[in-house]
């Protein structure tokens, strides 16, 4: 019998099926050819790739048609600021930068502090909500993005921009549409129902500045895909091109079942956290290994539900070779739980370590980032 599992812009729960949820959704898979054909353009692929961390599409293949024939298009990816930026955050950033690395193309980054606001189940306010943008403003730009190509904006400040184009999105999205698409109910507020109309216009920001059909890639995890199924629907209508759209699995939080999530802290790793922070979590982290180390040694481990080799498979380890023999030795039973805790640990501190230097020096440069109003 098939498990329930829930994915939503704002829920995710329960062990998620990602081959249902491609059938479900709509989507296609990230399969061979697509990837042959990647690897023929860029060369060596990405391990999350490689790896199936980015598995779902909606018409990449248009956007590799279009960079073949070297004409234009653009990025745009998104952060909703409710708190401190951890892994899982990061996941579909650290993508975005190797896309703009190989595509050498714009890239608009959209901090949605109003939908934060709206959907805030904790009271955040409006002050909180924007306070908490520009604190993942840093976590953003030290990823390391080209600040001549990348720009940065609030929904709250840049509303004169977003505004006129959300009003003609919005003529276009009824109610029943918002019901079907998202579950709303009368206990709503109308904030939330309008909010797809604001997350849409960057999609056709390219467009509206080149004054041409300019279509855009949006790199993400799964979740935020039922509002850009409503963009793709409204786009002819509003004449621009629908964006494409790529899709990462979720990064697991650091207990069984379920993604890393703000809303339960201790599942998570933060961009913040220190080294010692860190090695707690890990060593408390769902293991794969056996109850004893007899045990462990005699039946072996099981890497496909160990939380610190997933970290490694998804984010942390990206020569292939290693990770096997990580794989193997975990499964075998040569290499303990411990051990490779251990590894997980020092994987993790080295990226944040240099990572949070890199968020220090970005308070310098976010005028060189963030998009004028």
């Amino acid at each position: 019998m098939a498990e329930n599992f829930v994915v939503t812009p704002w829920e995710v729960s329960g062990k998620v099926d990602y081959d249902r949820l491609i059938v479900q959704f709509g989507t296609q898979k990230v399969d061979s050819k697509l990837l042959s054909r990647m690897k023929k353009l860029f060369g060596e692929l990405h391990p999350m790739l490689r790896r199936g961390v980015f598995f779902s599409h909606r018409d990449f293949d248009k956007i590799l048609d279009r960079y073949e024939k070297k004409q234009l298009f653009a990025l745009y990816t998104g952060r909703g600021p409710s708190g401190g930026m951890h892994l899982g955050h990061m996941l579909p950033l650290i993508f975005t930068k190797y896309l703009q690395d190989i595509f050498k193309c714009d890239l608009y980054i959209q901090l949605t502090d109003d939908e934060k606001f709206l959907f805030s189940k904790k009271g955040l306010s409006l002050e909180e909500s924007s306070k908490m943008a520009y604190d993942n403003m840093l976590d953003i730009i030290a990823v390391g993005f080209d600040p001549k190509h990348t720009f940065i904006f609030s929904d709250i400040d840049s509303i004169k921009t977003l505004y006129p184009t959300a009003l003609k999105v919005a003529k276009h999205i009824t109610f029943s549409t918002a019901k079907a698409v998202f579950g709303f109910k009368n206990e709503n507020n109308v904030g939330e129902i309008f909010f797809t109309s604001i997350q849409s216009v960057p999609a056709f920001l390219p467009s509206i500045k080149h004054q041409k059909e300019v279509p855009t890639l949006i790199p993400c995890a799964i979740d935020q895909d039922p509002h850009f199924r409503v963009t793709r629907d409204i786009a002819p209508k509003l004449g621009y091109p629908k964006p494409a759209m790529i899709h990462s699995i979720f990064l697991p939080g650091l207990q069984e079942g379920g993604k890393m999530s703000s809303s339960e802290p201790m599942t998570a790793i933060y961009t913040t956290d220190t080294p010692e922070l860190v090695t707690k979590k890990i060593n408390n982290a769902f293991s794969g290994g056996r109850e004893t180390i007899e045990e462990h040694r005699k039946h072996g481990g099981n890497p496909d539900i160990d939380i610190p080799y997933q970290y490694l498979r998804i984010f942390f380890e990206p020569d292939d070779k290693k990770l096997q023999k990580i794989h193997d030795d975990y499964k075998s039973g040569k290499l303990l739980s411990g051990e490779l805790k251990a590894i997980c640990i020092e994987k993790i501190n080295t990226f944040l370590s240099e990572h949070q230097k890199k968020r220090e020096q970005a308070k310098k440069h976010i005028n060189e980032f963030v998009l004028k109003d």
